[in-house]
């Protein structure tokens, strides 16, 4: 049995992706053998001390050569090309279907697992049979700490995304983070949810309620995996110890604009599958009355020449889409 299966979709990073599989590979000691071909699914499997692993490259109708990248340099690499990008949650979801793993890791291709985090990971659910999802400590590339784990949505933490009041209370459990402590001090901890970049769900888990919804485009789509994970009993942990550097949003930042209005419309439909309606009302008002004040900022940062008028009229414009077009 394959212990664990990795799933990375990418889109338009090429160097990022070869560095993520770079690292993934030395982690794994790769050298595969004609013995471990699987004839259905065309991966190799490699054996890293007692790890049996398999990995699935999905690339989303990149330009910029990634999958050809893949065949040439990781031939020991599932690549799975899709001829439009489909999403996110989609494109795992296309590996996952085809994945064996006792376990399945979702990582994302700006990332670059560090010595032994894998394996840690493993280790962790192999001696808790109650968790049903797990991620490691994810850090920015000058090695600071990145939040990799989070309480649910609140109004707490809407009302903060447009109204900072305070950096302390952004970095607070208000706005549903754990104290830095946590991770620093080495020892697992129970969370919310953990963000895709890095988490490591159970094969008994996932089938029992099911794996993501293609209906997330992009954003939101891990948060509603652990809801429903949380709601069948299962638990989930981070587990500070094993350490992924993430090089944070860098198939998103393509199409900023763009990316705006596909987080509120993530966060409406999350909010539609398992939040009451008097919250999604509550919600919709603190959206409007922040969409108001980022329009009116973003106004007097053009008048005193801080963003271009290019600049300023696509910010007003993914803020009238999310406003009208239902995204809250």
């Amino acid at each position: 049995m394959i212990d664990l299966s990795i799933v990375i979709v990418s889109y338009n990073v090429r160097e990022l992706l070869a560095q993520c599989l770079e690292a993934v590979n030395r982690q794994l000691g790769r050298t595969p053998s004609a013995s471990t071909v699987n004839s259905q699914s065309s991966s190799l499997f490699t054996v890293h001390r007692s790890l049996f692993t398999e990995v699935f490259v999905v690339d989303n109708a990149s330009a910029d050569s990634s999958a050809a990248m893949v065949r040439e340099r990781f031939p020991t690499v599932c690549l799975i090309e899709n001829a439009e990008n489909r999403g996110f949650a989609a494109a795992n979801n296309q590996a996952f279907a085809r994945t064996q793993g006792r376990y399945v890791l979702m990582l994302n291709p700006d990332t670059a697992v560090r010595a032994g985090a894998l394996a840690m990971l493993v280790k962790f659910m192999d001696e808790h049979p109650r968790a049903g999802a797990c991620g490691g400590t994810l850090l920015y590339g000058d090695g600071s700490l990145q939040h990799s784990a989070f309480g649910f949505p609140t109004l707490a933490q809407i009302w903060l995304d447009f109204f900072p009041l305070n950096w302390r209370l952004r970095d607070s459990r208000l706005n549903g983070r754990y104290p830095r402590e946590w991770y620093a001090r080495g020892q697992p901890f129970q969370v919310d949810h953990l963000l895709g970049a890095d988490l490591l769900v159970r094969r008994e888990a996932a089938q029992q309620v099911g794996w993501l919804d293609d209906e997330f485009f992009i954003y939101c789509e891990e948060i509603d995996w652990c809801l429903r994970i949380k709601r069948a009993g299962w638990e989930i942990w981070c587990v500070p110890p094993a350490e992924i550097v993430h090089h944070e949003a860098q198939s998103t930042r393509q199409f900023r604009d763009r990316m705006f209005v596909e987080l509120w419309r993530a966060r409406k439909r999350l909010f539609e599958k398992h939040y009451s309606r008097s919250f999604r009302f509550a919600a919709r008002q603190i959206v409007r009355a922040g969409l108001w004040n980022e329009s009116r900022r973003a106004r007097a940062a053009a008048r005193a020449g801080l963003v271009t008028q290019d600049e300023l009229d696509k910010r007003l414009d993914a803020y009238a889409r999310v406003r009208h077009n239902g995204c809250v």
